[in-house]
């Protein structure tokens, strides 16, 4: 005769062995003169999920395009999964101004006067990739001549 309220007794039994938990790691890397990259680490301890963290960080990196002033050429907006990131460039001596992940990657590529305001998720790993998204589609003045096939001079007037 069967137990009543139990359907499948074999469902309910428990697990005798320990189920290892991983502990994910997102790391930012970047060397503070115009290259930075998100990455994103899995292990059973933290130093281990840092180090593949790091790792993986380095495998993306990109380059970011500074101004004199060490800022951004251009005022630019970037998405990673349901993070938004606006940034606009600023003036010498005004900072980053940015909050979370989004202020730890533009410090890392070096960015020191940037207004950047993150929008949507507040997923710090979605952020980071949003800020990297953002900083990877900017571009200067001379590859934007260099595309359109006029001269640099030409963009000023």
């Amino acid at each position: 005769m069967a137990r009543a309220g139990r359907s499948d007794p074999a469902r309910y039994q428990s697990s005798k062995r320990r189920q290892k938990t991983q502990l994910p790691r997102h790391s930012h890397y970047g060397n503070e003169r115009g290259q930075v990259g998100v990455g994103v680490g899995k292990a059973s301890d933290v130093i281990g999920a840092v180090k593949k963290g790091v790792a993986d960080g380095k495998k993306h990196l990109i380059e970011v395009p500074l101004t004199k002033a060490n800022s951004i050429p251009h005022p630019i907006n970037g998405d990673g999964g349901g993070a938004k990131v606006m940034m606009r460039p600023a003036a010498p001596g005004t900072g980053v101004i940015a909050g979370g992940a989004v202020r730890t990657v533009l410090e890392l590529a070096g960015v020191r006067n940037i207004l950047a305001k993150q929008l949507g998720s507040g997923n710090p790993l979605n952020n980071a990739r949003a800020a990297v998204n953002a900083l990877s589609t900017l571009r200067t003045l001379s590859e934007v001549a260099q595309e359109r096939g006029i001269p640099v001079e030409n963009l000023y007037g």
